[in-house]
């Protein structure tokens, strides 16, 4: 029995996941002006989705050889590497992004939060757990309109070990006092299903852009339990809890 839902933010409820990839590309593009399109880093990033922030600003370090462009700005920026620096410049932009109420409007994901309120009106106990730091966050909840949705937010800095670890499920999960067996939860990216895997938690994943092909290639779930398009997720939810009436 189903008693709680809890939620990933970045590419599930809002599609944060699509500002954050067009930041890295414009900060890559920062730093290599000349020698890469903006559709070669997006398409780079789709292998950082669900990292760390210091995982995913290495792998595209890694990818692009950035380290010793990004390593020019480390003491005007105050950091003491190469990929602190890269993230310094790329939060630069994903900061006037989430600053926009439109553009994050622009990209919230309507079925995904219609199950939120649906779990809500089922008088389910919900979570929240994001690899995002706080403050950008709950700046992403508050424009949404939804901060006060979750019984229990788990960020970044409250774990020290980031997904697919299953730590911010089990944290969360214990918060909301339910067994990870009745507490099922929704994600968008391999590396957030497999979290929810390590925890024995049941899981569907709903595909996006960024995570559609990676979820089926990956073998985690059933193809049942991955709804493709947006439209289909109460549907795959239905084989757990049926939140549709």
């Amino acid at each position: 029995m189903i008693n709680a839902v809890i939620f990933d933010l970045d590419g599930t409820l809002v599609q944060t996941e699509a500002l954050k990839g067009l930041s890295y590309a414009r900060a890559i593009m920062d730093l290599c002006p000349d020698s890469v399109t903006e559709a070669d880093a997006l398409a780079a990033f789709k292998d950082a989705v669900g990292l760390s922030r210091q995982e995913a600003a290495q792998k595209l370090i890694d990818r692009f050889d950035l380290a010793e462009r990004a390593g020019v700005y480390m003491d005007e920026l105050n950091v003491g590497t190469p990929w602190q620096a890269f993230v310094q410049i790329r939060l630069r932009h994903y900061e006037n992004m989430i600053a926009n109420p439109e553009m994050l409007q622009g990209v919230s994901c309507q079925y995904n939060l219609s199950l939120l309120d649906a779990a809500r009106r089922h008088q389910l106990k919900t979570g929240l757990a994001t690899m995002s730091h706080c403050p950008q966050a709950h700046r992403v909840l508050q424009i949404l309109g939804i901060e006060d949705h979750f019984d229990f937010i788990a960020t970044r800095e409250d774990v020290e070990n980031g997904k697919p670890d299953p730590e911010i499920y089990l944290m969360v999960a214990g918060q909301l006092h339910t067994a990870p067996a009745e507490t099922l939860v929704i994600e968008d990216s391999t590396n957030g299903v497999q979290a929810a895997i390590n925890a024995g938690m049941p899981v569907v994943a709903v595909a996006n852009d960024l995570t559609r092909d990676s979820l089926y290639a990956s073998g985690l779930l059933a193809e049942r339990y991955i709804a493709a398009h947006r439209a289909d997720l109460p549907d795959v939810v239905s084989q757990y809890i049926d939140l549709r009436g």
